[in-house]
C-alpha cells in the first residue's frame, strides 16, 4: 500500500471546517477520513448518520455553510407532516437530507454494511476522499442527566446541551470493530490528524473501537491533534461541559492530557501559547497558530500550517 495518504479522525462541524481547508492544500484523493458514528440514530424509521453526512455534504459542496450541517437551500415540508405522527420533530431533517436517510435505510434492508453504503453515497456525490465509518456495528452515545439518559442528538438539539451531565455511555462499543483496512491505514499513513472535534463524543468514540487506540499509540510520532478548546472554552458544542463533567481540565492542556498516549504533536491557538511549555512537559511537540476557522482562507491557512510541519 502506498503511504502518501493522510488519515484523519473526524466528527461534526469542527472536523468538516478543517477538512474543507485541507482539500484545498492536498489532493482530496489522498485523504482517508475515519468518522464518528456514535451520533447515529434511528428516527422516523430511518437510519441517520449525522457526522458522516456533515463530512459528505461538506466535501461535495452541498453543505449549508451558515449552519454547518444539512443541505444548502433546504426545505422542511416532509418534517412538517412527520411532526404530526412522531414526537421527534426536534431533529431538523430537511427534505433533501431525508432523501439520503431513505436511501441509506433501503440499502441497509438489502444487507449492505455502513461502510459500503457510505462509499455508495460518496460516489454518487462525487466525493473523492475516502470516508470511513468508525465501525459497521451500531454505536450510540448517551448522555446521563439528572432526569434521564438520552441520546446525544436529543441532548444536543432538543435540550441545547443545557441539562447537567452526569456521565457518558457508548452503547454497543464493546461489539464495535474497525472497518476492514483501518488498522493498516493507521500503520501506513504518512500522517494522522485528529481534527478539532469534541474529544469525548466525537473522537473518544472512535478511540474506543477495538484496536484503534493501541494502533495509534504505536505510531504516535506521526499523530497530530488540533485543540478544539481555545482559552478554556469550545468554539461550538458541549466539549467544555463534557470535559468538566468527566473531571478533565477545560483547556488545551486538558485536551493534551486526554490524548497524551496517542499523539506526538499538538496544535493550540495563539491565545493559549503561554500554555505551550506545560503541554510539552507531557512529551508532546506543541505549536501555536490561529485555529479559529472563521473563513475559508483561515481554514486553508491552518491546514497548510499543519501539512508543512515536520
Amino acid at each position: 500500500m502506498n503511504s502518501d495518504f493522510y488519515l484523519l479522525l473526524a466528527g461534526g462541524v469542527g472536523a468538516a471546517k478543517f477538512i474543507e481547508g485541507l482539500v484545498n492544500v492536498v489532493n482530496p484523493e489522498l485523504l482517508k477520513i475515519i468518522v464518528n458514528t456514535g451520533d447515529d440514530i434511528d428516527l422516523f424509521g430511518l437510519k441517520i448518520c449525522p457526522d458522516l453526512d456533515i463530512i459528505t455534504y461538506t466535501l461535495s459542496n452541498f453543505i449549508d455553510k451558515e449552519k454547518g450541517w444539512g443541505f444548502a437551500e433546504e426545505t422542511f415540508n416532509c418534517l412538517s407532516i412527520l411532526k404530526k405522527f412522531y414526537n421527534a420533530g426536534w431533529f431538523n431533517a430537511g427534505d433533501k437530507d431525508l432523501a439520503i436517510h431513505i436511501y441509506r435505510t433501503d440499502l441497509y434492508s438489502q444487507g449492505f454494511s455502513k461502510a459500503e453504503i457510505t462509499a455508495k453515497i460518496c460516489k454518487s456525490f462525487g466525493v473523492k476522499s475516502q470516508i470511513i465509518p468508525m465501525s459497521n456495528e451500531p454505536v450510540e452515545t448517551y448522555i446521563k442527566t439528572p432526569t434521564e439518559s438520552m441520546h446525544f442528538e436529543k441532548y444536543y438539539i432538543k435540550y441545547q446541551c443545557k441539562p447537567e451531565i452526569l456521565g457518558v455511555e457508548f452503547k454497543g462499543i464493546k461489539e464495535a470493530k474497525p472497518v476492514k483496512g483501518v488498522l493498516e491505514y493507521i500503520n501506513k499513513a504518512k500522517r494522522i490528524i485528529i481534527c478539532p472535534s469534541n474529544p469525548i463524543v466525537s473522537i473518544e468514540t472512535i478511540l474506543q473501537v477495538k484496536g484503534i487506540k493501541d494502533s495509534l499509540s504505536k505510531v504516535k510520532k506521526k499523530v497530530y491533534a488540533i485543540s478544539p478548546i481555545i482559552k478554556g472554552t469550545t468554539v461550538k458544542g458541549p466539549a467544555d461541559k463534557l470535559m468538566k463533567s468527566l473531571g478533565l481540565e477545560v483547556s488545551c492542556v486538558g485536551v493534551a492530557n486526554f490524548y497524551k498516549n496517542i499523539i506526538g504533536h499538538f496544535i493550540i491557538d495563539n491565545k493559549d501559547c503561554k500554555l505551550k511549555p506545560e503541554i510539552e512537559k507531557l512529551g508532546i511537540r506543541t505549536y501555536c497558530y490561529d485555529t479559529l476557522m472563521t473563513s475559508i482562507e483561515k481554514k486553508i491557512q491552518l491546514a497548510q500550517f499543519i501539512i508543512n510541519l515536520s
